[in-house]
């Protein structure tokens, strides 16, 4: 069970919040007649599993810090910063 925490969001978040969560519910997708179903487990194989790379950021332009680090084009990537010492 969790715990109860106070609501910290902006009155403009909370009211957007409301209004995403008040819109209908997506439709299945379509599906052709003879699909066959899949486990969750081959799904997941078949997708690429996120790496972590290091990186530093150069002129609004984040680099690998290691130049041997490739990336697929169209690549997907969280950037993660810390805080100002």
């Amino acid at each position: 069970m969790t715990t109860p925490q106070t609501d910290d969001r902006t009155p403009q978040r909370r009211e957007r919040d409301e209004a995403i969560a008040a819109e209908d519910a997506l439709p299945p997708p379509e599906m052709p007649k003879d699909a066959a179903p899949v486990s969750m487990e081959s799904h997941l194989l078949r997708t690429r599993r996120p790496v972590a790379v290091a990186g530093v950021v150069e002129n609004g332009v984040v680099r690998p810090v290691d130049p041997t680090v490739r990336l697929p084009e169209r690549s997907r990537v969280i950037i993660v910063g810390t805080e100002p010492a």
